[in-house]
């Protein structure tokens, strides 16, 4: 069998089908020697981690597309990556590459069979890890905090923000990570850098100027080049972190790009019943880029007079900033512009503003990137978590609607009613394949953030449902981990376990912090213990490696902090909840009921009276009740001050 996995905005993938998929004699050839199947890497996450990783042993490098070729019982021997059609960049041929695996499966039958089966036993032997006896180490402390966070910062690109070199990501789970360790200890250093990164993205041609939005990741330092694909989760994970950032320093610069980037979402990624979709493609016309590129002459040609201000801000110049073309970026900080070029700040926001409106409805006319038009369970659920905390650190209603709009559209569209389970892909009506962890983890942790938004406790219920559903069928016996796929998946040779962030946070990590605030918020002592055990086990790696696990991170600072239980009771306690969710207060459980009487271990003993009322506790211990925000803050600064 032949496998090629990739996915709708992958660029190679679409070069590689037009160069050889697309060739008739290339294709008799795969039709003749093989059963080719295509598979969707975003429709089987499961297939391509497990072929992906059997390429990276083979090889040392992976990526996509993903060429691989099994045995009839499924197991790999032989994978790449992008295959010329003619010899070229030092890689065979796609031909040559045929024909030899063509030749050799028929002449060496037994030899292949034997090598599928030792390097599949080796997947497996590398899947086995979490294992009590392996060496967990329990010490959470903040002691431990500290050496995570001078391991991040070794990795800082303290010029240009991000960690590493180039291609650069967004790792928002190492920006979350630092402006949550900042917040604990006033570390200047850790919100410098998580500043730092956000801007220079934002300012970067990693966002688009012009319509919103983020693209994939950036191809050089300075974030000027991005791969142009914009993925769904990308913008949710920065709506998500720009979020926090705006609550912790109030930058207008962040709340704009909230707004910006969820106006994109709405007018580019959403389908008309609430579902969200997955991407838009890096080309148009067959060049990356095209729709997202200006021509000097193009510019000062639509924007006459304004044009020289404008080309000098966003850096459009005669020779371009890439391949004789440009991309819209911001060199300098609007104020340091307006006062250079002596204008007041609101005329060059007017300016510009005008000049973007041009560009965006001449851009209009250009033919636009394909959009991939599937709606995946665990990429709106981000999104959903997104406009949540988006909803709590600007208090626009209108997030919490889209919020609540789009759960009940995974609600409703995504569950199969007589088995009770999820599907992980919606499209034209009809769901199908089985959800993965990632799909209930990232559901789970919006249904969570649902309850706080609305004071409606019956997502948390929900939460606890489909928690307890997945420690049933993804729960691992040997270990507290979860694998990454439903019990009921049958089409795997074998079911695996990630812990890592990629794209994507673990699934691991975000179920880890599910079921902790799941054990709080419904007193279950073992989903404490748990989660408690399985960032335990991983302890020592987290702190040496924290960008391969931001999200573990997160957790492991909260458990070793401990965790604000926040409850507000009272008939009118919605505005008072808006109040409190506005505030930056990360590691908290938070909990909103108008009569107390819900059957919740944090509303025991709480009826309201005629005002509503503030509860700050610890393990179920509360301090006497305030009426007012900033006198909330006041005992939780008092309580900190007591802690240290």
């Amino acid at each position: 069998m032949l496998v090629s996995i990739g996915y709708s905005a992958c660029h190679w993938c679409h070069v590689m089908e037009k160069e050889s998929f697309e060739n008739e004699d290339i294709a008799a050839i795969m039709n003749e020697n093989f059963i080719n199947i295509k598979i969707d890497r975003e429709e089987r996450p499961d297939l391509d981690q497990i072929y992906m990783d059997a390429v990276q042993t083979m090889t040392g490098s992976g990526g996509w597309p993903l060429n691989v070729f099994l045995t009839p019982g499924k197991k790999p021997f032989f994978g790449g990556t992008y295959f010329p059609p003619r010899r070229a960049f030092n890689r065979s041929s796609w031909r040559e590459v045929l024909m030899a695996v063509s030749k050799a499966f028929g002449e060496k039958r037994d030899e292949i069979e034997t090598q599928a089966e030792n390097l599949t036993a080796h997947l497996l032997q590398s899947n086995s890890f979490g294992h009590h006896e392996a060496g967990g180490d329990p010490n959470i402390s903040m002691d431990r905090m500290e050496e995570l966070f001078q391991n991040l910062m070794k990795s800082a690109d303290k010029e240009w923000g991000g960690f590493g070199r180039a291609p650069k990501f967004p790792q928002t789970f190492s920006i979350q990570f630092l402006l949550r360790y900042h917040h604990l200890t006033k570390n200047r250093g850790a919100l410098n850098q998580a500043c730092l990164t956000l801007d220079k993205m934002i300012y970067g041609g990693i966002y688009d100027q012009l319509g919103g939005g983020f693209a994939r990741y950036s191809t050089d330092n300075e974030w000027l080049v991005p791969h142009f694909e914009k993925m769904l989760y990308d913008n949710a994970l920065l709506i998500s972190v720009l979020a926090e950032a705006y609550q912790v320093t109030k930058k207008e610069r962040y709340r704009e790009v909230i707004d910006e980037t969820i106006e994109f979402v709405k007018k580019e990624m959403m389908h008309a019943d609430g579902g969200f979709y997955s991407a838009l493609d890096a080309d148009s016309e067959g060049e990356e880029g095209k729709f997202y590129t200006w021509r000097f002459d193009d510019v000062t040609r639509l924007l006459g007079h304004h044009g020289e201000i404008f080309c000098e801000f966003f850096d459009v110049s005669r020779q371009g900033n890439w391949e004789e073309k440009n991309i819209l970026r911001v060199k300098k900080p609007l104020e340091d512009f307006a006062r250079e070029k002596t204008v007041s700040i609101d005329e060059l926001k007017t300016l510009l503003q005008n000049g973007k409106s041009i560009l965006l409805s001449e851009r209009k006319n250009r033919i636009r990137p394909a959009l991939d038009d599937k709606v995946i369970l665990s990429w709106n659920a981000l999104m959903n978590t997104a406009l949540s905390k988006a909803f709590a650190a600007t208090g626009i209603d209108e997030y919490r609607e889209l919020s609540l709009q789009n759960i009940r559209f995974l609600m409703t569209n995504f569950r199969d009613n007589p088995g009770g389970y999820f599907h992980h892909t919606w499209k034209n009506k009809q769901a199908k394949n089985f959800a993965f962890l990632d799909d209930y983890a990232f559901l789970i942790q919006a249904l969570l953030n649902a309850q706080e938004i609305t004071g409606e406790v019956q997502w948390l219920f929900t939460a606890k449902e489909l928690a307890d559903y997945v420690i049933k069928n993804f729960g691992e016996d040997e270990t507290d981990f979860f694998l990454f796929t439903d019990s009921r998946q049958r089409d795997v040779i074998f079911r695996k376990k990630e812990v890592y962030d990629g794209a994507t946070p673990s699934g691991n990590a975000t179920m880890a912090n599910n079921i902790y605030r799941l054990s709080i918020l419904l007193d279950i002592p073992e989903w404490k213990a748990r989660a408690t055990r399985m960032i335990g086990s991983l302890n020592k790696i987290v702190v040496q490696y924290p960008t391969s696990f931001g999200m573990w991170a997160v957790l492991m600072m909260e458990l070793a902090e401990g965790i604000n239980e926040i409850v507000v009771v009272g008939d009118e306690s919605g505005t008072l909840a808006t109040q409190v969710l506005a505030e930056y207060i990360p590691h908290k459980i938070f909990l909103v009921s108008k009569t107390g009487k819900e059957q919740l271990p944090l509303l025991t003993g709480k009826t309201p009276i005629d005002k509503p009322l503030i509860y700050l506790c610890r393990e179920y211990s509360c301090l006497k009740p305030v009426t007012e925000v900033n006198q909330l803050l006041a005992l939780m600064n008092e309580r900190n001050k007591s802690d240290r």
